[in-house]
């Protein structure tokens, strides 16, 4: 019975949706929320399908996608990607459908006006257990901050080759910042639905490439602070606070431990 009234409420938005293409060039455009208003006045519970709206963010217009208790999926349009398209994608990933609506999901605005969605409810249900770890610890990582590979995978418990697998399939661009995680040679992880647009989202948060590109090249991987005796990954809010005399470059962990640092307990460049 439950699944005859899937495929009813299925039916039922496909004809919805049929009409509001049909509505396209009337002298009055539909509102952009006219199949959700058709839904509610039907009395088609919002538990069958998902809601999404088109936000702005320095990479371009963002589609995120909700249902009635989480964000099910977001993606950059600046490939090109349409709404029509967008709506499609979601529907062959999640088996909903997702109906334009004009008021994001709770939190969303908030989040992408921080960089901080740590605590914004997301459901990664369709990937693999290992994808899901990946981007939970991908999600930890602080708006202005970067990390590596291998930290990502050794927060994660997973192999690193399957964290850029994860980045690649991140169903929730922006949000799941992944545009926050580098190749351990310091060149970003842009994968997927984040190529073209990382550069852009990382500036809004005021990371700086070219030094970071500076570092590496001098091959510089951890700062250490010579009054704190703490050493930091370069982006970390502590070690952006040591004053340039005060800074101590390290190569390997090991190299700072044997100069008696010790790792930072913020962005645990090693176990803690």
């Amino acid at each position: 019975m439950k699944r005859n009234d899937r495929r009813g409420d299925q039916e039922a938005l496909t004809r919805l949706e049929r009409v509001a293409d049909d509505l396209v060039g009337l002298a009055a455009d539909p509102p952009e929320d006219f199949a959700l208003r058709v839904l509610r006045h039907v009395g088609i519970r919002c538990e069958r399908y998902d809601t999404y709206v088109r936000l702005r963010t320095p990479a371009g217009g963002l589609f995120v996608a909700a249902g009635p208790h989480a964000v099910t999926g977001a993606a950059l349009d600046s490939a090109g990607l349409t709404a029509t398209a967008f709506e499609e994608l979601h529907r062959v990933r999640t088996r909903r459908s997702a109906v334009r609506a004009t008021k994001p999901f709770p939190g969303v605005l908030t989040a992408l006006r921080t960089g901080r969605a740590r605590r914004l409810p997301v459901d990664l249900s369709g990937l693999t257990v290992t994808e899901r770890a990946v981007l939970e610890t991908v999600r930890t990582i602080p708006p202005g901050q970067l990390r590596p590979v291998g930290w990502v995978a050794r927060e994660a418990g997973a192999p690193e080759a399957a964290v850029t697998g994860a980045l690649a399939r991140n169903p929730v661009a922006v949000l799941v910042p992944s545009h926050r995680v580098t190749r351990d040679d310091g060149v970003p992880c842009d994968a997927g639905p984040l190529s073209g647009a990382g550069d852009a989202l990382r500036t809004a948060e005021g990371i700086d490439m070219e030094r970071m590109a500076e570092l590496h090249h001098d091959g510089v991987v951890f700062l250490g602070s010579d009054t704190t005796r703490v050493y930091c990954h370069p982006t970390c809010a502590h070690a952006r606070r040591i004053a340039p005399r005060h800074q101590v470059p390290f190569r390997t962990v090991r190299e700072a431990g044997r100069a008696g640092y010790r790792p930072c307990k913020s962005c645990r460049p090693a176990a803690v």
